[in-house]
């Protein structure tokens, strides 16, 4: 009897998990005041919106080492997956630390269908009374059409800090994978519709960001298209 073995996952979703893992794992001890976590995350900090392997400080809590021991069916990284996901995985975490600063819930949160947790959606649950902001749509279209990794990064941080102020949740799992792909031909195409998607996927029912609670019965407004493709305190250090 022959074996098929299964294709080995993209490296996009193993950089997402791996995200996902280190987040979780920094978030949870930053939440409960462990020294080791909180002092990560003020290192991350400061490597956002600069590029990555310009802070050696920073080597250590970016490590990619863990997609070669996941890729154990012989396909190991080339030169270009490895820097791709290095770099992906760097605008992640960073962006992620920038968010979590001095808030006491969970900015990182894994996206469901019934909760979207993509940029769009977030982007979207941060606009006043489900209304469209213009500024922010602006912001995100920005970061849609953004020539390449370094640039994007830094519209990232600017929207991040929005999504900050709101204390509205974001995958940056699902993020650092969108990055990577980003890099590669036709990824920026790809990252864009996912985006545009993930704004239409926000949902009343998703529950309030803190502070836009609803009253009880209240209606939302109905969604509006956007199109991302085209332009027109303990750790306040």
């Amino acid at each position: 009897m022959t074996t098929i073995s299964p294709a080995p996952s993209p490296v996009s979703e193993l950089l997402t998990e791996l995200a996902r893992q280190r987040i979780g794992t920094w978030q949870h001890g930053y939440l409960n005041d462990d020294p080791k976590a909180v002092a990560a995350l003020a290192r991350l900090r400061r490597g956002a919106g600069k590029p990555a392997g310009h802070l050696p400080d920073l080597w250590d809590l970016v490590d990619t080492q863990r997609l070669h021991d996941a890729r154990r069916e012989g396909h190991p990284l080339s030169e270009a997956e490895l820097a791709r996901a290095e770099d992906a995985l760097h605008v992640a975490l960073t962006l992620w630390a920038l968010h979590q600063q001095s808030r006491r819930a969970a900015m990182h949160q894994v996206h469901q269908p019934q909760r979207p947790r993509g940029l769009g959606a977030a982007v979207h649950r941060a606009m006043p009374n489900n209304d469209i902001d213009d500024s922010l749509r602006k912001r995100l279209v920005r970061a849609g059409t953004a020539p390449d990794l370094a640039t994007l990064a830094h519209r990232l941080r600017d929207l991040v800090t929005l999504l900050r102020r709101e204390e509205v949740r974001l995958d940056y799992g699902l993020l650092a994978g969108q990055l990577y792909q980003w890099q590669w031909p036709g990824g920026a195409d790809r990252v864009r519709t996912a985006w545009g998607r993930s704004f239409h996927a926000w949902q009343d029912r998703d529950e309030p960001a803190p502070g836009k609670e609803s009253l009880p019965g209240q209606a939302a407004a109905p969604g509006t298209t956007i199109d991302v493709t085209s332009s027109t305190d303990k750790d306040a250090s």
